[in-house]
């Protein structure tokens, strides 16, 4: 049996997910053009998962760095999250500059004059890049849970970090797609592109996924019976059904949102939902095989 380069932890696959979808959280609001709700919502989810994170650290295997930064993730959102919602009246500016435009476009048109905002009220809007420090917090536990991990070796050590960090990335992007698909319900002007940049996003990630879980030890010593998975091999051939298929989800999206009409964002959005079934399968199976 060749050494296991990762060990499956429900710990830190949860403080994966939190710091990955806070990073995506980040990455979409940068323009100040999504509603302030988004924002809230998305604290507020991935503040709740570094929390089951820390409590299943303490239940099932504490490593301290990473629960103790799982905490830190927890506290560090919640103030960001304070911070959004007490800075709600200064609105969103990019928004606000997105009604204008659209209202100036109806206006010359029509001939129907539309009121023109005039932007929020006085005061500091709340700047995004306050996200990031919940997500270098996390990556300082991600980084100590990939370590805890390995054998000890330079290489498996390499490995394991790569598959933290890549997995991290790959479960915020997907995530945080189909939750912004949802959006588009609630604030149906926002522009396509930020969720073509996600959609993009998971296009990059996907294959350096898939690669990071090739590398020895990995699944390619599933399909060569090196590494047994229990299930005759089965596992092995489910995890790239998984990868194959979230590759093709994540072209037939991006196909969808070629299209202008309004309704292939909800498209994209339900094709989103069975990506997200894909890749767990895509990170999740391998590092449960590759554990054994």
């Amino acid at each position: 049996m060749l050494a296991t380069v990762i060990e499956l932890d429900a710990a830190t696959v949860g403080l994966q997910w939190a710091t990955g979808g806070l990073a995506f959280t980040w990455f979409t609001t940068r323009r100040r053009e999504v509603g302030l709700g988004y924002g809230w919502l998305m604290r507020s989810v991935f503040a709740l998962m570094a929390l089951g994170s820390a409590l299943l650290g303490l239940r099932y295997g504490w490593v301290p760095v990473r629960d103790l930064a799982s905490i830190a993730v927890v506290v560090a959102t919640s103030a960001v999250l304070v911070s959004s919602v007490a800075r709600r009246h200064a609105g969103v500016s990019g928004a606000n500059v997105e009604h204008d435009r659209r209202s100036e476009r109806v206006a010359a048109m029509t001939g129907i004059d539309r009121r023109v905002s005039v932007g929020g009220s006085s005061g500091a809007e709340f700047d995004p890049r306050l996200d990031l420090i919940p997500v270098v917090l996390g990556t300082v536990g991600l980084v100590a849970a990939a370590i805890a991990a390995a054998d000890g070796g330079t290489y498996d050590t390499v490995v394991s970090l790569l598959r933290v960090v890549v997995g991290a990335a790959f479960l915020g992007a997907v995530t945080d797609a189909m939750l912004l698909g949802h959006w588009y319900l609630v604030q149906p002007g926002l522009p396509r592109r930020h969720l073509n940049e996600l959609v993009g996003a998971m296009g990059v990630i996907w294959p350096a996924e898939v690669l990071v879980m090739l590398l020895p030890t990995g699944m390619i010593s599933v399909f060569t019976g090196a590494v047994d998975d229990g299930w005759g091999g089965v596992l092995g051939w489910f995890w790239a059904a998984c990868a194959i298929t979230t590759g093709v989800l994540v072209r037939v999206t991006t196909a969808a949102l070629r299209e202008r009409q309004y309704s292939a964002v909800m498209a994209a959005t339900g094709l989103l939902y069975l990506a997200i079934l894909t890749a767990f399968g895509t990170d999740l199976v391998a590092r449960a095989v590759l554990a054994g």
